[in-house]
């Protein structure tokens, strides 16, 4: 009976309202995601768009790597009428989700012939504005719920996450072969209504005072002497080391000089991952695959793939720790873009793609479900919002900045050269684990 009863509270927990809400909040948050990367570089090399200047576009994505610049800003600065009636963490989120269906909506007004540098501009638009939802969900997520219901929160955020990648991708692809990719805009503009629905439902969270960040904080406005300023400039910089420095002073604090080791680590792990991303669909397209074929095979498919990598990571985790799992994830990442480089220099074959799609998306399920482990394992819990918002900036930054010049390789020398590159910037992440593996075991205690 207790066994029973032990199972029947820890299903009970996903009937929590707040958790259920991640849900949908987690679908608000991956649906703008797709639309302005891999889909939108679908749209763009579609309708005849170099692929040189599809790969710069790409660039649009480092608004999300650099998030941390504003995040204080969101995290302690009320919004004008909407932050007394909806409270802090909501305001801001409403904001947000209604910026970005405006600009989905602005998107598809524009042609993507003689409108390019419109819709990079409504791009990057939305970017910010999904990116700035990315911020205050994570907020939110941490603050809603007691500690020990983090985990349920996580799995519900991932799951509504993935459905809206598999709506923003597949479904996209879908509205464009049967309509046109500006109606496909239009509808993931009106299916942003679920996420502004639900922060229209959810309470807001109680905001608790972390005394051991006030602790950390007025230590260090102390040693810069900060706290005997006053005025408006003492006010700022007050702000400044409160909101960004103090949670990189906590963190090398707390890993000494192996806390360069860890970013690094944190900067290259997904650099093969992204940079391959960039060029997949233009990819599928050039291979003569038809939108339909694309969606079934590498949206809904891969779908399934991802969630069962995601699934296999965790339980690694569970089983061998974080660290091997890690050093797994990136070498299985790193090889499977040579699939890629095989299929490039083979006939088109639908079961060939699906094998390659199918090796991808249960490698990467692996590599994100055990590399989310491992930031998660990094923060301190005074500062959980900003550390994360800090680790995922570094983690997309560099493999942004190297994915915008994918076009221009592909173009140079071809798409099997391009796999083989992508391949190859998985290697830096791969030693990096082996370095801090063999640094882990060297520092444990003897018996």
């Amino acid at each position: 009976m207790t066994t029973a009863k032990t199972w029947r509270q820890a299903f009970s927990i996903y009937a929590q309202p707040r958790i259920l809400g991640m849900i949908f909040l987690g679908f608000s948050a991956g649906l703008p995601f797709l639309l302005v990367f891999s889909t939108l570089s679908a749209w763009l090399r579609d309708e005849g768009v170099a692929r040189t200047i599809i790969g710069f576009f790409s660039w649009v994505g480092l608004t999300y790597s650099i998030k941390v610049f504003w995040a204080p800003v969101v995290d302690r600065l009320p919004l004008p009428v909407l932050t007394r009636l909806m409270g802090k963490r909501r305001s801001w989120m409403l904001l947000a989700q209604i910026g970005i269906a405006l600009g989905l909506v602005g998107m598809g007004f524009l042609d993507s012939h003689s409108q390019l540098r419109l819709i990079a501009i409504f791009a990057v638009w939305v970017a910010f504005c999904s990116s700035t939802q990315d911020i205050v969900i994570d907020a939110y997520r941490i603050e809603a719920v007691e500690p020990e219901y983090q985990g349920a929160m996580a799995a519900t955020y991932v799951l509504g996450y993935r459905v809206a990648l598999l709506v923003a991708g597949a479904g996209a692809f879908y509205v464009a072969e049967y309509a046109s990719w500006q109606m496909a805009y239009y509808v993931m503009a009106v299916v942003m209504l679920v996420g502004i629905s639900t922060t229209l439902i959810i309470k807001e969270p109680e905001h608790k005072v972390n005394k051991l960040s006030e602790q950390v904080e007025e230590e260090l406005e102390s040693a810069l002497g900060v706290e005997k300023t006053t005025g408006f400039v003492g006010r700022f910089i007050a702000l400044f080391l409160d909101a960004v420095i103090s949670p990189f002073v906590e963190f090398f604090n707390r890993n000494g000089k192996t806390g360069l080791l860890i970013l690094a680590l944190i900067a290259v792990y997904k650099m093969s991952d992204i940079t391959m991303g960039v060029m997949a669909n233009p990819f599928y397209l050039d291979l003569g695959f038809s939108k339909t074929e694309i969606a079934n095979v590498s949206k809904i498919f891969g779908f399934f793939m991802a969630i069962a990598g995601a699934f296999l990571g965790g339980v690694m985790v569970v089983r061998y720790g974080i660290i091997r799992p890690l050093l797994l994830g990136a070498i299985l990442v790193a090889a499977t873009n040579l699939l890629f480089a095989l299929l490039a220099v083979s006939e088109p074959d639908l079961m060939l793609l699906a094998g390659v799609i199918s090796a991808d998306n249960l490698s990467g399920g692996i590599a994100t479900s055990v590399f989310i482990a491992y930031l998660s394992s990094l923060t301190n819990s005074a500062y959980t919002a900003t550390q994360y918002a800090l680790f995922s900036s570094l983690m997309t930054l560099p493999a942004k900045l190297l994915g915008g010049f994918s076009g221009v390789i592909v173009d140079g020398f071809g798409y099997s050269t391009f796999f083989i590159y992508a391949s190859a910037a998985g290697i830096p992440a791969i030693i990096l684990v082996i370095i801090l593996m063999l640094y882990q075991q060297g520092n444990q205690p003897q018996e």
